[in-house]
């Protein structure tokens, strides 16, 4: 696999990485400008160069990983038989400049229920730099051609067909925010269950629905063996408080406005850098809070 290829399957694995890139040379370097390569936390792929200079960049590569920072930096390398690194010398004469560039992990957001909100939740969602997963158990509710427009978007789309919700919740990586609005709330009980037992931690759990229902879910999680620790983790009511309406775009913008509080800053954006298929690059508490003006909207615009 070459770096390239490497940077998209980093991205759809959801793993970081760092882009390096030779930037300038001047003199004599084992590369030119332009050549690249890949780091993740434990594999290379490409080349900027072997020996010390690239054993150097590996490294640093690996720091700007392990800190999560998303800031690219530019590293300028003497290889001369004078210039001593930790990893030896390098003869060749010149002098290289590398830039680094993180690969975020871009944000996944998981909606079950792709209804009249759900679906106007994917249509903003999509237009953000996140890995989006929609899941139903309708078949009609995730036609491409209804989905046209979402898939279009700026995010990563995948789309789950599955009579089994908690299929998909199981594989979902750490750190990833769940939005639970189906049409049935029987199928909305069993994703609560199931999520609430999943070995790796989430970024939040949000539940579409009123306060009465809540309260009915709340008992039956209790008599499920759910510590109400645990059950705090959902939060139902879902949308950003201040936003009131019952139409199924408001609801829509106003969970996603909570969500957007959810993520880091850096990955609001373009955030971090990330390749196209021409090489170049773009720069790219609580999940869900609940309040009373998301209430019952919930219910009536599923």
């Amino acid at each position: 696999m070459d770096w390239l290829g490497a940077a998209q399957q980093l991205r759809h694995d959801g793993q970081p990485g760092v882009l390096v890139t030779v930037a300038e040379v001047r003199g004599h370097a084992p590369r030119e400008a332009g050549a690249k390569m890949v780091v993740s936390r434990d594999r290379t792929w490409g080349s900027v160069g072997g020996g010390n200079l690239e054993a150097s960049a590996v490294a640093r590569a690996r720091e700007l990983i392990e800190s999560g920072t998303t800031e690219p930096e530019m590293h300028e390398a003497h290889l001369s038989p004078h210039a001593r690194t930790e990893h030896g010398r390098q003869c060749c004469g010149g002098v290289v400049r590398l830039l680094l560039e993180p690969l975020a992990v871009r944000p996944v957001i998981a909606v079950f229920g792709l209804g009249h909100v759900g679906y106007e939740l994917a249509r903003i969602l999509s237009r953000l730099p996140v890995r989006l997963l929609l899941a139903d158990s309708r078949a009609e509710q995730l036609d491409r051609v209804r989905l046209a427009d979402v898939i279009d978007g700026d995010a990563d789309v995948g789309i789950h067909h599955t009579l089994l919700g908690e299929q998909v919740l199981e594989r979902l990586p750490r750190g990833a925010h769940v939005v639970i609005m189906t049409h049935d709330h029987a199928e909305d009980f069993a994703l609560c269950d199931a999520a609430l037992r999943l070995p790796q931690p989430l970024g939040g759990i949000g539940l579409i629905g009123s306060s009465a229902k809540w309260t009915q879910f709340q008992a039956q999680l209790a008599a499920a063996g759910h510590a109400p620790e645990a059950i705090a983790r959902i939060t139902c009511p879902i949308g950003q408080p201040g936003i009131p309406g019952k139409d199924p775009a408001i609801i829509a913008i106003a969970v996603a406005a909570e969500l957007l509080q959810a993520l880091p800053a850096s990955q609001r954006a373009a955030g971090a850098a990330w390749t196209d298929e021409r090489g170049t690059s773009e720069e790219g508490r609580r999940c869900l809070k609940g309040g009373p003006e998301a209430s019952g909207k919930a219910e009536r615009g599923k």
